[in-house]
Parts: structure tokens; C-alpha cells; sequence
């Protein structure tokens, strides 16, 4: 007779401590006492990560379906130095419409508490006050419901579930002609077209860039077509040899076509469902899942899309009806060579010329490009994941700071939108070298040439701004910056890394298909690792740290699919779960032997 597994010891809660202060509560400080009697969820994220940003889109039907049992809570924990700033946190819950509770937490302190490794991580509290399941990455929504569902029937039965209303109270609304916006594109007969993210809308401007012409779309988030159409967070604008306009409908994983002349609407690519692994990544393009579609440009005969979902370029044939992917791996990081095998991190912006695809990859601070004849992606600026700042001069050694747009200028050289340092910076392939147009900008995002002058999205100004490009740079004390999170210690030699993954209840693994676990584990420098570096199907690993290389990252992506497990569902649903992580670490006698990551359950 077996015996009972261990009980594992009921764990409290730490308390919620962020120097930023309280967004959304209508400026009451909140405690977990305060939600004691709620079912919690505490989603620690950052406004740079696309990936949380999946996360609050996955919340949005969790939170409306259990409002008088559920407080999500959001810990805003920063990446880049821009994300410390308290104005930054504060547009961006606007931003990406953000309907609960949200603890700016600028140092750290909370997510330091919590054993935080990755962002999204998502944490479970219950009524009484004790945490019951972690999750990392994106893809849990599904499991939340049951556990939600369950802690609610749990704690109403022993009389500890409080129902009602919960802590968020809304920002009052601002009225201006647009809010945060995010592309901009010039229209033939001269009119500007600016995607107004916030509010899921097209506008159409006069040339003068302040007279609004007309809008196009509800308002509000959905994905409708026709004359009355629906976006949600629409950003990048490219236009057809033919006149139409394709629009990244961000949020809707979709490219719809607006008809400028008559103001209608088709969706042309994408099935308003998130791309996942093991999807297909070509085929009919309303019959392919996309992910996050961020910007489009046509070249070299098609439209390419900048899909910082999954880190990768795709392409739309919009005479064939059809789009595949074109570059990058899915793996997040800076390695160039032929597309196919290039990595990128959220590639954010895009800019054509005859011969290269300018692209501005925002999570490496990086601006790259895709050459049309040999198809080899190269790096201009930037050296990875966890290198940022503000530097001049030549590109090998230059700095940027989460850059989001790029506009090819009539020289060969290229202008980037610095979105993080607000400023506009200039690339100039002929000499290598980076120089500041611009300063005092708000997070522009996107730059187009009207007149031969520059036309900037300065997206949290809420306003277009005309720019005359300078004769002359403008001097800008350097600055460098490296993502602050405290490295873990571990031991020479060997390692164990485990990454956890337990299925939710009433799931089990899917193996319908061969192996339903996936794990990809590399490392900066690459020497960091002696062995265990690549790809396989295991989330467990025996890695062996190099000799004389004392600190690093270890970059561990993994995977897992889970399906229903009752046999009386004929088609049972299947969820995809995964995580990137980049991980700190620093060699010395007394680290740890073992590296433990959660993907979802609790780690032992």
C-alpha cells in the first residue's frame, strides 16, 4: 500500500510593498488584509514584454467573469530604467487598459519577496492569505478558471469567501484627438493616417497633421469588419502598390485592409487567435494564426510583418493569399546569419528600402536588418537582451533603449525612434556611426518624412510632432545601463536545472503526438556553458558550467501542452504553456548545485 504524499507546508503570502505607490485604487494604499476573503492573482510584469502583455489580454474574460470573488493585482516590476519612472507606469496601465489594482514596484522589492525569475509570472493567493500555484509565461488561463472555480466553491462552503465589489476604481478619461498612439503612414494624395492604439482607432489627418479628416473604427476592442469596423490596439500602417492600407491589429493577431477611398474593412490575415507552438507557420493567411503583429512594410513584393509575439518576421503575399513565416526562430535573443536561423527580440518596427528591411528590435536595444539579395539578417546597433543606454558614436559600441520605430531617409542613413530614451537617433550605414537628431520626445514610436522633414509619433504626448532634421548632432552625455535583477549563485561545475510543470487538475500531458515538453537552454557568453547548451524534449537537464568563466545568463525556454483528461469529452481542449527566462548567475564555491524554474505548480 502506498503512502500519502507529503502534505507540502501552506505558505503566506508576502506583503505587497512598491516604493511607486498604488495605481487604480483611487489613491488607496492596499494590503493583503484588504483582500482577504478574495481569491488573488498577483501578475508581475513590465510594459516592455510582449509577453505580459499577452497576460493582461489572457486576464481580461478571468477577471470579468469572477469580479466579486477575484482581485488580480498587478506588480509593476521594471526591465529597462525608463520602467522605473513612476509617469511611465502610470501611461502605461493606461496604455494597454489595465482594469484592476496595479503596485508600482520600481526596486523590486515585491517581486524579491516572491522568488520572481521571469516576467509574466502570475501567483495564486487565497482567501486566507496563502499562495496555492505559480505560473510563468503565457497560456494559463485555463487553469486559472478551474483553480478560480475551485477556490470559490472551496472557501464559500467553509464561509471564508467574501463576495462584492473589489479595490479598482478607474482613471478619469482625458480628451484629446488621439491617445498613445502608435504608427503613422502618409497617404497618397498627402493626408497622414495615425493608428490610435489606446482607443482601437484609425485617424485620418490633414497634411498639417492636426486637423482630423475622420475615424475610422468604434472605439471600441473587437474584430468586425465592413464600414463600422472593431480593432483592438492597432499599430503598424503599410501601403499596397494598389492604394489599400494594411493594418496590424495588434491585439486581434490579425492584418486587416482598409479601403481609403470608401472606409471599409476586410481582415486579410490571421484568425483573431494567438500563434502557439506547433501551429503552422504557413498557409492560407486567414486560416494561420498570427501573434501580436506590431508593424508591417512592403518589400521586395510583399508585405513583411514584425511579429514580436514570437520574435520573427512574417510575411503577407496579398496577391496569393497566403503568409508564412520568413525569419527568426522563435527564439528570443540577438544572433544574425541566414534568416532562418536569426533570432530577434520583439521586432517592433520596420523601414524598406530597394535592397534592406530596417528593422528595430526593441528588446535588445537593437537596430538589424534583413538584406534582400543574400537574405542574412545583421545587427547595426546593439549587443543583446541586457545592454542598454543612451551612447553616441560608432554603432559597435553605441546604445539604445528599447527602440520601436525606424524611417529610412533619403541619404541611406536610417532614424530611429529611441522610444525608452525619448529621442530620436540616426544610424549612417556609410560612416558606422549613431548620433542624436532629438531629445525631449515622450516615447515616440514611429517617424514618417513629410516635406523633408520628420513627422514623429510622440506616442505618450498623444500628439504628432514635425521635426526639421539638424545640420549638426546634438551632444548627449553617455549613459549605459544593464538590466538590474540580482544574479543567481551557483556552483562550478555542475548543474541541474529543472524546470517545473505540473499539469492543472483535470489536464494530463498531452503525447498524442510524440512528446509534449520542450526545452531549449543557451547562454551569454555562449562559453558560459560547457555542455548542455540546445534543444530537446526534457524539462529537466544536467548542465556543466565552464571553467574560467565566472558570471553570465543562462537563457532556458520551455514548453508544455496539456489537455482535458475526461474521457467522456470526445474533443478534449489542449492548452499550450510556455516561458522564456533569462537568468543571471554568478559562479562561487557556495552557490547552489541546483537551478529550479516554475512554469506552473510550486517549486519543492
Amino acid at each position: 500500500m502506498n503512502s500519502p504524499a507529503p502534505r507540502r507546508a501552506r505558505v503566506r503570502a508576502p506583503e505587497l510593498i512598491g516604493k511607486g505607490g498604488w495605481l487604480n485604487t483611487g489613491g488607496k494604499e492596499l494590503t493583503l488584509a484588504d483582500l482577504r476573503g478574495k481569491c488573488v492573482v498577483v501578475d508581475f510584469w513590465t510594459f516592455c514584454c510582449v509577453n505580459c502583455l499577452h497576460v493582461l489580454d489572457e486576464l481580461r474574460e478571468l477577471e470579468e467573469k469572477h469580479r466579486d470573488t477575484l482581485v488580480i493585482v498587478g506588480v509593476h516590476s521594471p526591465k529597462f530604467v525608463h520602467e522605473a519612472e513612476h509617469r511611465a507606469v502610470v501611461d502605461a496601465v493606461e496604455r494597454y487598459g489595465v482594469e484592476h489594482p496595479v503596485l508600482d514596484d520600481p526596486e523590486l522589492a515585491t517581486w524579491k519577496q516572491y522568488a520572481v525569475r521571469a516576467w509574466p509570472t502570475l501567483v495564486v493567493v487565497d482567501p486566507e492569505g496563502y499562495i496555492v500555484a505559480q505560473h510563468a509565461g503565457e497560456g494559463h488561463a485555463h487553469a486559472l478558471e478551474a483553480l478560480v472555480a475551485g477556490l470559490e466553491a472551496e472557501h464559500a462552503a467553509k464561509g471564508t469567501l467574501r463576495r462584492g465589489d473589489g479595490p479598482y476604481v478607474p482613471p478619469e478619461p482625458q480628451a484629446t484627438d488621439l491617445r498613445f498612439p502608435g504608427k503613422a503612414l502618409v497617404l497618397p494624395g498627402g493626408n497622414l493616417l495615425v493608428s490610435d492604439t489606446t482607443r482601437h482607432q484609425l485617424v485620418e489627418f490633414a497634411p498639417d497633421g492636426e486637423t482630423v479628416l475622420r475615424r475610422v473604427g468604434t472605439g471600441e476592442r473587437g474584430l468586425t469588419d465592413g464600414t463600422e469596423p472593431a480593432f483592438s490596439e492597432p499599430q503598424g500602417l503599410a501601403l499596397l502598390p494598389d492604394g489599400g492600407v494594411i493594418v496590424a491589429d495588434t491585439v486581434n493577431h490579425a492584418l486587416r485592409r482598409l479601403d481609403p477611398a470608401t472606409g471599409e474593412v476586410t481582415t486579410v490575415a490571421g484568425t483573431g487567435r494567438q500563434w502557439w507552438q506547433g501551429s503552422p507557420v504557413a498557409g492560407a493567411a486567414t486560416e494561420v494564426d498570427l501573434s501580436s503583429p506590431w508593424d508591417v512594410a512592403w518589400f521586395d513584393g510583399r508585405v513583411w510583418i514584425a511579429m514580436a509575439g514570437v520574435h520573427q518576421l512574417w510575411t503577407y503575399d496579398p496577391a496569393a493569399g497566403t503568409v508564412a513565416a520568413a525569419a527568426g526562430t522563435t527564439n528570443e535573443g540577438l544572433v544574425d546569419g541566414p534568416a532562418d536561423q536569426a533570432w530577434f527580440a520583439q521586432p517592433s518596427g520596420l523601414a524598406a528600402t530597394a535592397d534592406r528591411l530596417w528593422i528595430a528590435d526593441s528588446e535588445t536595444s537593437a537596430v538589424r536588418w534583413l538584406d534582400r539579395e543574400s537574405g542574412e539578417v545583421r545587427t547595426a546597433v546593439g549587443t543583446g537582451l541586457f545592454d542598454f543606454g543612451h551612447r553616441d558614436g560608432a554603432a559597435e559600441q553605441a546604445l539604445l533603449q528599447h527602440p520601436l520605430g525606424v524611417t529610412a531617409l533619403p541619404d541611406g542613413s536610417v532614424a530611429v525612434c529611441d522610444t525608452y530614451n525619448h529621442a530620436l537617433r540616426r544610424f549612417d550605414p556609410a560612416t558606422g556611426e549613431v548620433t542624436t537628431l532629438a531629445t525631449d520626445l515622450r516615447e515616440p514610436s514611429a517617424a514618417v518624412l513629410v516635406d523633408g522633414e520628420l513627422l514623429v509619433v510622440e506616442s505618450a504626448r498623444h500628439r504628432l510632432t514635425r521635426l526639421r532634421l539638424p545640420e549638426e548632432a546634438l551632444r548627449v552625455e553617455p549613459v549605459a545601463h544593464r538590466t538590474r535583477r540580482a544574479a543567481t549563485e551557483v556552483a562550478p561545475g555542475a548543474l541541474r536545472l529543472d524546470v517545473v510543470f505540473r499539469a492543472p487538475s483535470g489536464q494530463k500531458l498531452d503525447e498524442r503526438y510524440g512528446p509534449s515538453t520542450r526545452l531549449l537552454v543557451s547562454s551569454t557568453p555562449p562559453e558560459l556553458l560547457a555542455s548542455g547548451a540546445g534543444a530537446g524534449t526534457d524539462l529537466s537537464r544536467d548542465l556543466v558550467l565552464a571553467e574560467g568563466v565566472t558570471e553570465g545568463v543562462l537563457h532556458v525556454s520551455a514548453t508544455a501542452a496539456s489537455c482535458d483528461d475526461d474521457p467522456a469529452i470526445q474533443y478534449p481542449a489542449c492548452h499550450v504553456h510556455q516561458q522564456d527566462w533569462g537568468v543571471p548567475v554568478k559562479v562561487s564555491a557556495g552557490g547552489t548545485g541546483r537551478l529550479g524554474l516554475v512554469l506552473a505548480g510550486l517549486d519543492d
